[in-house]
């Protein structure tokens, strides 16, 4: 526990400044939870945190940039975590022995109840703010979990707060010490509610944020012009950059890692032509008997053959560091968006090589509307293994692109374009792509660059069995 810091969230990246947090001091945070929302000179992110415990301070200001490394929070553990020694808490084995009076008064998840759906903290932030009840939202997220569009959706369908029969107030009883998170008792006092009157539903019936926002909701009478509550003002947030800052900065950041990557990589470069018949015909059949939204695109099915591929071909799918390869035994394939303000990023598809076409059909939506909307993660950004451009949208034929250091290889695919095609002496004008192949010398040469556009080809005539 101690310091969070400014994570690096690229090879280009040496500072960012955060323009938003998603929690708020005495938030108690998992190890994955978003955090906050950092500029970098190329888009906008969220990071998640790399540990547990609890949120107890800022240490910059929004909108102040600061190098990749410097310390941007701070997390320390929790008076439970001392109690428990670091060890979790054995589900179903809990002793009944009576625990310190602090080991309860934080936010933690509860063993044995009920098993709740994930919620980050930014997404219980906004049903605070939006006045949604989340133990009445059925999560649309990864097993389950809570989404920032479920409770959006909620609050534009009005869903009511609690249930009054459930989160009815039960006071404590007499003489009996209350158990509360700090981050509810501090919501408590600022809303003049009695912690005593509020049900708890932590652990041990610790009162959390959450039952106080139940409760506060059941409670604000109706604003009148003298005596309403100021609304709850919304996050601050660091003025956002004009367009024209962002892609001049943008273009500055990617110039300068393309100039270290064509000084730095020997770069080779290879091009095939791939008849896409099959793929083609495979999708148009598929597609027929689906709605439009599950729909496959040709993008789907060229990222599926590059990433079967790539796992393959291991030595074209890793990194240069520290004077060698190593080559990387998952394929997360980097996938360049064009952004609506301008410039191009390329966040990453995790574990495509194990993905379904649907499947990567359905990652590669989702990450396009999350790049445009400034909300991609700091994995999806700092994790690619390999990247696939594709420019055949704007009438791009062929594609010889840079190596984004430290990755040694980079796919591109053109604009798909009937050509005539000799097939068994006979011509005929067929789909056709042409796959190209930037790679680093250092890690593979022509022969294993060969086998990949391939091996491409290959995958891309039995589309069925991608």
């Amino acid at each position: 526990m101690g310091e969070f810091r400014m994570p690096s969230l690229g090879a280009d990246m040496e500072s960012g400044k955060v323009v938003e947090w998603l929690v708020a001091p005495g938030d108690y945070v998992h190890r994955g939870d978003l955090i906050a929302e950092v500029d970098t000179e190329k888009t906008v992110m969220e990071i998640e945190s790399f540990e547990e415990g609890v949120v107890t301070e800022f240490l910059v200001d929004l909108g102040q940039s600061v190098p990749v490394g410097t310390p941007i929070a701070r997390i320390t553990g929790t008076p439970a975590d001392g109690a428990h020694v670091g060890a979790p808490v054995a589900s179903g084995t809990t002793t009944p022995s009576a625990p310190s009076p602090m080991a309860t008064t934080l936010a933690e998840p509860p063993e044995a109840e009920e098993p709740a759906p994930a919620v980050t903290p930014p997404v219980r932030r906004l049903a605070h703010v939006l006045g949604v009840d989340l133990t009445r939202l059925q999560g649309t997220g990864k097993h389950g979990a809570i989404t920032r569009s479920d409770v959006e959706t909620a609050a534009g369908h009005g869903i009511p707060p609690a249930a009054s029969a459930p989160l009815a107030p039960s006071p404590a009883p007499a003489g009996v010490r209350l158990r509360s998170s700090p981050r509810a008792r501090r919501l408590a006092a600022e809303r003049g509610i009695d912690l005593a009157e509020v049900r708890g539903s932590g652990p041990d019936g610790a009162v959390l944020a959450e039952d106080i926002a139940r409760a506060g909701s059941r409670e604000t009478p109706p604003p009148t012009a003298e005596s309403s509550p100021a609304p709850a003002a919304p996050e601050a947030r660091a003025p956002a950059e004009s367009t024209t800052d962002r892609v001049a900065k943008m273009h500055r950041a990617v110039g300068t890692l393309m100039a270290r990557s064509k000084r730095e990589i020997p770069h080779y470069y290879l091009s095939t032509t791939i008849d896409l018949t099959a793929a083609v015909d495979w999708m148009q059949r598929t597609n027929a008997g689906r709605p439009i939204a599950q729909r496959l695109v040709p993008a789907a099915l060229l990222l599926s053959a590059c990433a079967r591929a790539a796992k393959e071909v291991p030595d074209v799918n890793g990194f240069f560091l520290d004077g060698a390869f190593q080559p990387s035994t998952a394929v997360h394939l980097g996938v360049a968006v064009a952004l609506r303000g301008g410039g191009l990023i390329a966040p990453a598809i995790h574990d495509a090589d194990t993905l379904s076409v649907d499947e990567v059909m359905g990652r590669l939506r989702d990450l396009v509307a999350r790049a445009r909307a400034g909300r991609l993660q700091r994995a999806e950004m700092a994790d690619p293994t390999i990247t696939v451009t594709n420019l055949g949208d704007l009438g791009v034929e062929s594609i010889f692109g840079v190596i984004y250091p430290p990755q040694v290889a980079l796919v591109g695919f053109g604009r798909v374009v009937e050509r005539p095609v000799a097939r068994d002496g006979l011509i005929g004008v067929r789909p056709t792509v042409i796959a190209t192949l930037s790679a680093d010398h250092r890690a593979s040469d022509g022969l294993v660059g060969g086998r990949l556009l391939a091996r491409i080809d290959e995958l891309l005539q039995k589309p069925e069995e991608l």
